[in-house]
């Protein structure tokens, strides 16, 4: 019990159900509370005790269901309520109703504080199903229906994650109610289709709910469920129309108003007020959050009945135009589920038409066209071969730019992503990339399911990695479901106590980035001295010292950002670094301490630099490795003292002068390039592999044969640059070269080499007009 709330600990309840009690006649005084709902223990209570434990103060008296008093009743109950309160002070009384059976304040007078159930989240609902299911339990006569029960829980809380449409349901306490009757009702087997749901949940919420809960007419006003559906889906229709989600009670009245001429056997029962007044009362899909408006429960009842109100209309045309709109987006849908074949089909070609005359909307109206096939009973063949042929223009995504064009079209995008099977690597973690972005519980049930079947590779394990940081998800649920079947390649980042606490399912870990600041005891509670090979430090200030590493045998790798209390000269020794390591230096780090790191022989400078040149820099010369970031503007004059450099990563212009210092060393086999200019290089003719991110159109393509006269293999990177044209035609000089092209649009050139030699990834693809 929440500490709002410790005043009720150990107080005796009485429930009190009013749609009970007033069948019986009277509202039962205190002596008779436990006698007037059917408790054992109503005979054997000692005379007086009730009223004992109400005047005490010790009594919590739960009335429910006020609203379902019938309308001549209610002054009456008011007052039975009124002489309770007078007559027990200390008692707390707890009051239910729907907001609409009553006016505002109805109870203010007696010092009733008025509250509002909020809409229950996913967390909310998991522990809702788990109380209904209980609470079924203990009232089921037999262990088998109990164990029944059991399984019913289990498989309904996996299916309310999964599908958004139950999950959209399940916000309120009466639908999520709904849905677990309805669930156990159909002995798990709920429907299938988002329309079959919606008209079982309309059945139960129209008829069933108040005739088998004994409930009859408390407006005075029986309407049948056409009835119901017919008046509802008017007010529906004016909301869906006028872009609004509720409207005023008096617009509400007049739409009802206007209806009963045509529907006598209404009319002829009570007054358009009262009719209004029964349908927010009764009908479990109105309501009236204040005392001037009206809504529905629930905006996809709103949708699904504007919908079929829109095709009784035979309003196509409004539909399409509208399309665009995601506020639009399920009611195109359950409009096309609602309309006859000829009118389905009608509607699916118009959106097409649409989208191959409007660039601006074109993705959306495609997928929103495939994403409406499925509500259709039927389709025209042709219809369905047009509507696909555009969807694969979009599906499954190829690279970030069109992952992340998708997921800014929200589900619609993610009811059309693919399983893995047959997906090449690139194409699969644009998916997981697109999935992540799009976010909510039926992404994370789409990725459940994705990576039962996926084949790992440092792509998708990569946007998988992404996802844990783009959702907000629980971290020991991601870390178990989705990341546990690839711990062996993950490269895992940490950013929250919920992430960090979670890598006790993922251990042992290899690889671990942590981006939020932590102490040393909280980096190394869940990692395993002799597994881990790769550590970056993202926010180092809690460190006091790194002698916390020297547990770490087979560290290679290392990063430290941001480490502001610690001297490195002071604390390290050569102990703490038994294998090479790589650091990332950061720009408050002492670079005395650098000769300190004997076993230092890969280094990475991504700060600024206190010198003119590399020179000064007093890094080990066992350097085997040393990348500069672009923002370094230290001249590379002395960088040739490194005589064990093999790979250098350069992303500074080097001058004349700097390319000739470059080509004396002499073990040199690498060298990666950002915003070069190869007409002032010298020959390398030691390198063989070569990494190239030109920064203009022009990559200089034709230069690299005589710059790198022996280079094997040559990595060409066009996302910064995106080129018109990459022609690789000059490459074809070089024997037994293989080229990989990463984001490059138009390639000349490629079927000059044999099969195999030439990768192009991602893909770039144009939606067709």
């Amino acid at each position: 019990m929440p500490e709002e709330l410790a005043t009720w600990r150990g107080r005796i309840p009485f429930f009190l159900p009013l749609r009970s009690l007033v069948r019986e006649g009277n509202l039962p005084a205190p002596h008779d509370f436990l006698g007037a709902v059917g408790s054992p223990l109503a005979a054997s209570q000692p005379e007086g005790w009730a009223d004992g434990v109400l005047a005490r103060g010790e009594a919590l008296v739960l009335v429910n269901g006020l609203d379902e008093v019938p309308q001549e009743q209610r002054g009456t109950t008011r007052e039975w309520l009124e002489q309770l309160l007078a007559a027990y002070e200390d008692a707390h009384f707890v009051v239910t109703t729907r907001p609409s059976a009553i006016p505002d304040g109805w109870l203010a007078s007696s010092r009733f504080t008025e509250l509002s159930v909020r809409p229950m989240d996913a967390g909310d609902v998991a522990l809702f199903i788990g109380r209904w299911h209980t609470a079924a339990r203990r009232g089921a006569a037999i262990t088998t229906e109990q164990a029944d029960l059991c399984d019913l829980e289990t498989a309904l809380r996996v299916t309310v994650r999964a599908q958004h449409d139950l999950a959209q349901l399940s916000g309120t306490p009466l639908m999520c109610a709904l849905i677990c009757a309805l669930h156990r009702d159909r002995r798990g087997h709920l429907p299938h289709s988002r329309m079959e749901l919606y008209e079982a949940a309309l059945s139960m919420l129209l008829i069933r709910r108040d005739y088998e809960r004994g409930v009859v007419a408390p407006e005075g006003i029986e309407l049948t469920k056409r009835q119901s559906i017919q008046l509802l889906q008017r007010l529906a229709y004016w909301l869906v129309v006028n872009g609004q989600s509720e409207m005023g009670h008096a617009t509400a009245l007049a739409l009802v108003r206007d209806a009963l001429p045509a529907m006598p056997a209404v009319a002829e029962q009570s007054t358009a007020g009262q009719v209004l007044a029964h349908l927010v009362g009764r009908s479990g899909l109105l309501r009236r959050p204040t005392a001037d408006t009206v809504d529905f429960i629930h905006r996809t009842f709103q949708d699904f009945l504007g919908a079929k109100a829109a095709i009784e209309g035979h309003d196509i045309p409004m539909l399409v135009n509208h399309a665009h709109d995601d506020q639009w987006e399920d009611v195109v849908r359950m409009a096309v589920a609602h309309a006859r074949p000829e009118e389905s089909a009608d509607l699916l070609r118009r959106l097409i038409e649409r989208g191959e005359a409007e660039d601006e909307h074109r993705s959306r109206l495609y997928l929103l066209a495939a994403a409406s096939l499925p509500y259709a009973t039927e389709v025209d063949p042709e219809v369905r071969l047009a509507v696909e042929a555009q969807a694969r223009t979009l599906v499954p995504p190829c690279c970030d730019e069109e992952a992340d064009e998708l997921a800014a079209l929200g589900r619609v995008a993610l009811e059309l992503l693919p399983g893995p099977e047959d997906l090449d690597v690139a194409e699969a973690a644009a998916v997981i990339q697109t999935a992540a972005k799009i976010g909510g519980d039926q992404a994370y049930a789409f990725l459940q399911r994705f990576v039962q079947h996926l084949t790992p590779s440092p792509w998708t394990c990569h946007e998988l990695v992404q996802g844990w940081k783009n959702f907000d998800f629980e971290a020991d649920r991601y870390a178990q479901e989705i990341l546990l079947p690839f711990k062996e390649e993950l490269r895992l980042d940490v950013s929250t106590p919920g992430q960090r606490d979670a890598l006790r399912y993922l251990t042992p870990l290899t690889h671990v980035s942590f981006r939020s600041a932590c102490t040393q005891d909280e980096i190394t509670e869940h990692l395993f001295s002799d597994r881990l090979s790769t550590l970056h430090i993202y926010e180092g200030q809690k460190l006091i010292d790194l002698k916390f590493l020297r547990r770490f045998s087979t560290l290679q790798k290392l990063t430290l950002c941001q480490c502001t209390q610690i001297s490195i000269s002071k604390t390290s020794t050569n102990s703490e670094f038994r294998t090479s390591v790589l650091l990332h230096l950061s720009d408050e780090f002492r670079f005395d301490a650098l000769p300190a790191i004997a076993e230092l022989i890969r280094l990475s400078l991504y700060t600024h630099l206190p010198w003119d040149s590399l020179e000064e820099l007093p890094a080990p010369l066992e350097l085997t490795s040393l990348r500069l970031a672009a923002w370094i503007n230290t001249s590379l004059h002395g960088i040739s003292k490194w005589e064990h450099l093999k790979n250098v990563v350069i992303n500074p212009p080097p001058s004349p002068a700097e390319w000739r210092e470059i080509a004396i060393l002499p073990r040199l086999t690498q060298i990666s390039l950002s915003g070069y200019d190869l007409a002032q290089a010298v020959p390398l003719p030691g390198v063989v592999t070569l990494q190239l991110s030109p920064t203009d159109a022009d990559a200089q393509i034709h230069m690299i044969p005589d710059v790198f006269p022996n280079v094997r293999y040559i990595d060409i990177n066009c996302r910064t640059s995106v080129p018109d044209i990459i022609d690789i035609s000059p490459l074809h000089r070089i024997e037994g070269l293989d080229i990989s092209l990463r984001y490059a649009d138009a390639i000349v050139g490629a079927e000059l080499f044999p099969e195999g030699r030439v990768r192009i990834t991602p893909r770039r693809r144009t939606a067709k007009g």
